[in-house]
């Protein structure tokens, strides 16, 4: 019996687990932290060994395959070990697409790959069946225990193509690449992007890869790396034959002279960006031959993502927005140039190597005041002070609120998108998120 250990008791551990146990490993989870309680019923519940609070050489050097949760880094100990014994280390994503023969949608991209993939998802459902996965919602191996659906969109992040061998989606798709995470890339951007485009190193030419053509980054990489997947590409500058482009306020998008056309007025997101992340999905149920008419009824009825963007209420005509997700500088901008009234920013927390200029112009433009809610909000201070009249720190998110309350008066925006991470002060960004919009509601 093969020896199954996976480190990392979160949701894409445990759905590992119950895969690797029903396809006959001997499964062992061993988490350094503290497991969920609901994750740990789940493993007494189908007789799950688990460790937790520690890593035992012991019981994980005796593998035959590791499965490594996204999270953990490749420097620390116990991986290092791992890698010394030559034991196989794969992610969740490249074992649960071993044992499924569903058609794999994989979206990726520094920003915006968890509006496409749901949007993708709330398109397709309409007519296929399709499950969510990856970084998102329930896990990808789980699903192919309990649902076992047809077809999968899944949100892939660059620490999951890490460790991928044989992963190939039939559809892949590559958003836009910006530096982000380069503290996990010896801080080399190229590191980055070559995990990016992992994405497609096992497609053919029957598989397909939709990607932002007027991304730098990405063009520059496929002209010196050329991939052998059928190019889709998509953008809002120049006019595009086989795929999809802005032509006077309508996306047009065209597969082997097959033509949907669709005026952006009528899109339930706002912004270039999710024009940008609308023709991404629509191009998908192109391909998937969706209905033209549900692919226009569905992006007129998308409701959006939590903590991205997402407008929570409006007090004495002063717009709150939880943009909570954004957690780079790129998200950000996208946040800022949407603003269409003075805005009071909220941001800060875990700075990645930051660089703030690409925000200067904004900032000069359409901020008002900025709250920095960090623990050291040193470089925020030294980049933006001389921008506003209004800059002042604090550490709760219930006093970021009350200030912003202070500040903002009618007709303006209280925006939180806050450029970093949010593990200094927050368990993770919905945490974040949801302490905004319950002090919002506390007002």
């Amino acid at each position: 019996m093969k020896r199954l250990v996976i480190l990392g008791g979160g949701e894409s551990g445990v759905g590992t687990a119950l895969l690797g146990k029903e396809k006959g490993y001997d499964v062992f989870v061993s988490d350094k932290g503290e497991i969920k309680e609901r994750y740990k019923q789940v493993l007494i519940h189908n007789e799950i060994e688990f460790e937790e609070g520690q890593h035992s050489e012991g019981l994980i050097l005796t593998a035959d395959l590791i499965m490594k949760s996204p999270g953990i880094p490749n420097h620390v100990a116990i991986i290092q070990q791992i890698k010394d014994q030559d034991i196989k280390i794969v992610s969740e994503i490249e074992f649960a697409a071993s044992y499924t023969d569903a058609t794999l949608i994989a979206i990726t991209g520094s920003n915006g790959k968890t509006t496409t993939s749901s949007l993708t998802h709330h398109i397709l459902k309409q007519e296929l069946n399709v499950g969510l996965a990856g970084n998102i919602g329930d896990s990808f191996a789980n699903q192919i225990v309990e649902k076992g659906f047809e077809n999968y969109v899944l949100e892939v992040s660059s620490f999951q193509l890490d460790d991928i061998d044989e992963f190939k989606p039939k559809i892949a798709v590559l958003l836009n690449i910006t530096p982000d995470h380069l503290d996990r890339y010896n801080n080399v951007f190229e590191n980055y992007v070559k995990a990016k485009f992992r994405i497609a190193e096992n497609q053919s030419e029957d598989d397909y890869f939709i990607y932002d053509a007027d991304d730098p980054v990405i063009t520059n990489w496929l002209r010196q790396f050329p991939i052998q997947s059928t190019l889709l590409p998509f953008s809002l500058i120049h006019p595009i034959e086989n795929g999809a482009y802005l032509d006077n306020e309508h996306i047009k998008i065209t597969i082997d002279n097959n033509q949907i056309i669709m005026p952006t007025a009528n899109l339930a997101l706002e912004g270039k960006h999710n024009i940008k992340n609308a023709m991404a999905a629509s191009t998908v149920a192109h391909l998937l031959k969706i209905r033209k008419q549900t692919i226009r009824e569905s992006l007129e009825n998308f409701q959006g993502v939590e903590h991205r963007l997402e407008h929570v209420l409006k007090i004495n005509k002063v717009q709150y927005i939880n943009d909570s997700k954004a957690t780079n500088v790129n998200a950000t901008y996208f946040a800022l140039e949407s603003m269409d009234a003075p805005t009071v920013w909220i941001v800060g927390g875990e700075d990645k190597g930051n660089d703030y200029r690409e925000l200067f112009p904004f900032v000069n433009e359409k901020v008002k005041a900025i709250i920095c809610l960090g623990v050291d909000n040193e470089k925020l201070m030294k980049n933006f002070a001389s921008m506003v009249d209004v800059i002042v720190e604090t550490q709760f998110m219930s006093e970021a609120v009350k200030i912003a309350y202070k500040i903002a008066e009618s007709g303006e925006n209280v925006l939180l998108s806050p450029a970093c991470a949010s593990f200094d002060l927050f368990d993770n960004y919905e945490d974040r998120g949801r302490q905004f919009k319950d002090a919002v509601r506390n007002l």
